[in-house]
């Protein structure tokens, strides 16, 4: 499913986890400055929307996700994971309640997934999920923005802007009125900079969620049993998850990023030394230069000088060891 966007003049299409939607309309820096700013929008129409209904949504996904949901006001966003019954992370899940639906929006190809995982555990519950990407695209507006959003659409209000549940034929109309459009890339350069991780890309098959600093985010510490809440339990009490997340500042020198999967290591052993995490996301940041997102093993010590590849690396801690 293309967007309309990608006809806009400039824009080249994204590969990998985000095609379907722009990379970027031909100024990557110009476009994250826009959003800094708190102007322009950034077309998420490739991502999932699945919305549950029915009088027991709440109290049904309460017993599978990790958030607590009963007492979830309408028009409070949250995120929630749903984990494997050995608490790895299977799904992420960007949501908010309107008072009569709960609306999601998950990563690019996984709402077929979830729906079927949420159909399996319906059971006797009032409820009914549907998978509606065809007919609603996610648009993004930063933080600051004065975009006006049309009546009737439901919002989903974060610390870093907000996700609008558009329906999908209106989607070039309102990006005509209310851009200039960003691409991806310049949405992704400030989820860096914000130490988001994302499904797909900070997690791999097992990855649990204090690695990534998601307690209290998206994983309630008080409330009943959901799959996997053994492993999050076990892991917060004993306060040693294997990995941790770190930001890094990458050597602007290097014309190449450093991409995914890059091992990282000391500085000090060299290319030949041991392997002690690998890089999750890099971007072109406008102000900070190249940056990424690395997991790197619990013991790494916090102040140690690395290499991303043939790249040096100084970190920031985002997940206490």
């Amino acid at each position: 499913m293309k967007s309309p966007l990608l006809s806009l003049p400039g824009a080249v299409p994204a590969e990998g986890a985000d095609d379907g939607v722009a990379a970027h309309y031909g100024d990557l820096f110009r476009e994250q400055r826009t959003l800094a700013d708190g102007s322009g929008l950034v077309d998420l129409s490739h991502r999932g929307v699945i919305t549950v209904t029915g009088g027991d949504r709440l109290t049904w996904l309460h017993l599978l996700l990790t958030q607590h949901m009963t007492d979830l006001p309408a028009g409070r966003s949250t995120d929630a994971l749903i984990l494997s019954a050995n608490g790895h992370i299977e799904h992420v899940i960007a949501l908010v309640d309107d008072g009569e639906t709960v609306w999601m929006h998950v990563e690019p190809g996984t709402q077929g997934a979830l729906v079927d995982y949420l159909e399996s555990m319906k059971f006797f519950y009032r409820v009914e999920v549907a998978d509606r990407t065809e007919d609603f695209a996610v648009v993004y507006l930063p933080a600051g923005s004065i975009a006006e959003v049309p009546a009737g659409v439901v919002v989903r209000e974060t610390p870093y802007g907000r996700d609008l549940f558009l329906p999908r034929h209106d989607l070039a109309a309102y990006a005509a009125e209310h851009g200039p459009a960003a691409g991806i890339l310049a949405y992704e350069a400030l989820r860096v900079e914000g130490h988001r991780p994302r499904l797909g890309f900070e997690t791999d098959h097992r990855t649990i969620p204090h690695e990534l600093g998601l307690i209290g985010s998206a994983v309630h510490l008080q409330k009943g049993c959901y799959r996997g809440q053994e492993t999050v339990a076990r892991v917060q009490n004993l306060g040693k998850p294997p990995r941790r997340l770190v930001f890094l500042h990458l050597d602007g020198s290097e014309v190449h990023l450093p991409g995914p999967g890059t091992p990282i290591r000391l500085a000090s052993d060299g290319a030949e030394g041991r392997k002690l995490g690998f890089v999750t996301s890099s971007a072109r940041h406008h102000e900070l230069g190249p940056i990424a997102l690395a997991l790197v093993k619990r013991n790494v010590p916090v102040d140690a000088e690395l290499m991303a590849g043939d790249t040096a690396a100084a970190q920031e801690t985002v997940v206490e060891p």
